[in-house]
C-alpha cells in the first residue's frame, strides 16, 4: 500500500525543548517562535511518511518567499565533511546565489526531490521564464529506521511540504526530513532555533533548522551525555553510532553577501562540535546560509562590514547547538525494519544528571 503524507501537529503535546527546561545556548533573545521561521519571509513546511516499520521518511520544505529564478537570494555553502549529496552545491559556491527552496529529505530520495522541486518552480510566477533551475536539496541516511531503499517520498510528497509551509512554530523532532533520522545515540530529527541579533543601530533576525542524524557523544553545558547515562536502553543487536550526517540550513535578513554568508555557514558546521559531533570518515556536515534581502538593487542595502559579523557568529554557534538539542528533546521513539530503535533524550532524566 502506498504511503500517505501524515499530519503533523505544528508544536509538540508535551513542552521538551531545550530553552523551557532552562537548556538555551547563549545570552541573545530568540525570535517569538525561537525557530527559523522568526526570519521574516520564510515559511516551513513537512510531510511525514511513517508505515511502521518499515517506512519512517519525509521530506522537510525551507521556502523563502517570492525566491526564484528570477529572484535568487544571496547565499554561501560549507560542507564540513562532503560525505553526502548535497545537490546544486556547486552553482551556489561559484555564483554565491540561491533560486529555489530548500528542500531535505532521504538519502536515496534526493533526487526525485529535486525533479519534483524543479516541476514545481517552473509552475509559479517565479520560474514562469526560466530555462535553467538548480534545485537546492539535501539528505541524511535514514537506512536505520526506514526502508531507505524502497525511496518512498514521491512527487505529491514534496508538493504537500512545499504547498502547505507555513510561518510560525515549527515541527520538531521525528517528522518530515527528520522522521527516520538519529544522532548521537538518541533518536533526533528536525530541530530549529533562532536568535535575535543587534546589528549597528538595528536589530536583525537569524534562524537555524537542522536535520540532525550524526555520531559523537551528547555534550550539555560541556557534559557529556551517553544514552546509559539518562537510562535509554541499548540493544545486544545494535549496529553502534551513526556515522552522520548532519544538513544545517541558516536563514538571516542581516544584509550579507555571499562571501559572508558562506563565513556564517561554515561557523554552523563548526557549532556541531558543541554538541558532540564526531565529523567521522562517512558524516556529510554541510551548512547552507542564505540572506532574504537581495544585496546590489536600488532598493537593496549595502553589505555589513566584516568588522560587524562577530555577534552574528557567536548567534549561529549558540542557534545550531540548541536546534540540535531540540531535535533530540522533540523527538519520539521509533523502531525501524530490521528490529532497532532509538529512543529520544529524555528531559527529566537529563535535568537530574545536570544537577
Amino acid at each position: 500500500m502506498p504511503e500517505s503524507p501524515r499530519p503533523v501537529p505544528l508544536v509538540p503535546a508535551v513542552p521538551r525543548r531545550a530553552r523551557e527546561l532552562g537548556l538555551g545556548a547563549g545570552d541573545l533573545p530568540t525570535g517569538t517562535h525561537n525557530a527559523i521561521t522568526d526570519v521574516p519571509g520564510i515559511r516551513v513546511g513537512h510531510t511525514t511518511l511513517i508505515r511502521p516499520p518499515h517506512v519512517h521518511s519525509g521530506v522537510t520544505a525551507i521556502v523563502p518567499e517570492g525566491v526564484g529564478p528570477a529572484n535568487p537570494l544571496p547565499a554561501g555553502v560549507f560542507a564540513g565533511n562532503g560525505y553526502g549529496k548535497l545537490l546544486g552545491t556547486t552553482q551556489i559556491a561559484e555564483l554565491g546565489a540561491l533560486e529555489t527552496p530548500v528542500l531535505l529529505t532521504s538519502t536515496l530520495s534526493a533526487f526525485r526531490v529535486a525533479d519534483a522541486l524543479v516541476g514545481w518552480v517552473l509552475e509559479r510566477p517565479e520560474g514562469a521564464e526560466a530555462r535553467s533551475v538548480n534545485p537546492v536539496v539535501g539528505e541524511c541516511n535514514d537506512g536505520l529506521l526506514s526502508d531507505i531503499r524502497s525511496r518512498p517520498v514521491r512527487e505529491e510528497h514534496v508538493r504537500a511540504a512545499l504547498d502547505t509551509a507555513s510561518a510560525g512554530p515549527v515541527a520538531e523532532g521525528s517528522v518530515g526530513a527528520g522522521t527516520g533520522m538519529t544522532a548521537l545515540g538518541f533518536k533526533a530529527g528536525i530541530g530549529t532555533s533562532s536568535r535575535r541579533v543587534p546589528l549597528a543601530g538595528r536589530e536583525a533576525m537569524l534562524g537555524v533548522l537542522v536535520q540532525a542524524n550524526f555520531a559523537g557523544t551528547l555534550r550539555v553545558r560541556g557534559r557529556t551525555v551517553t544514552p546509559a547515562d539518562v537510562g535509554v536502553p541499548t540493544e545486544e543487536s545494535d549496529p553502534g553510532p551513526e556515522t552522520g550526517s548532519c544538513m544545517i540550513v541558516a536563514a538571516t535578513d542581516a544584509p550579507l553577501d555571499a562571501r559572508q554568508l558562506t563565513r556564517l555557514a561554515r561557523r554552523a558546521v563548526y557549532a556541531l562540535a558543541r554538541a558532540g559531533a564526531g565529523y567521522g570518515h562517512g558524516s556529510g556536515d554541510y551548512g547552507l546560509a542564505f540572506g532574504t534581502r537581495p544585496l546590489g538593487t536600488p532598493a537593496g542595502p549595502a553589505a555589513l562590514p566584516d568588522a560587524g559579523l562577530d555577534v552574528l557568529f557567536g548567534a549561529v554557534l549558540d542557534a545550531v547547538e540548541e536546534a540540535v538539542l531540540n531535535s533530540l528533546l522533540t523527538a519520539t521513539p521509533v523502531t525501524g525494519p530490521r528490529g532497532h530503535t532509538r529512543r529520544p533524550l529524555p528531559a527529566a532524566a537529563l535535568l537530574s544528571l545536570l544537577g
